[in-house]
């Protein structure tokens, strides 16, 4: 089961754990799309620190 919680903006909120290639992991708040289309997307700053391909 995932929890999270919704924000002012009616946003579902979900907090996830993205492991690196060296075992690293980052914490992320992601918000959940109704649009989901299979893809997500991280921003630059963490896929260079979990030095991600």
């Amino acid at each position: 089961m995932i929890i999270g919680n919704v924000n002012h903006d009616r946003e579902a909120i979900v907090q996830l754990a993205v492991l690196g290639e060296n075992q690293q992991r980052q914490g992320i708040r992601a918000i959940i799309d109704t649009g989901y289309t299979g893809f997500l997307t991280l921003p630059p700053s963490v896929i260079m620190a979990l030095d991600l391909t």
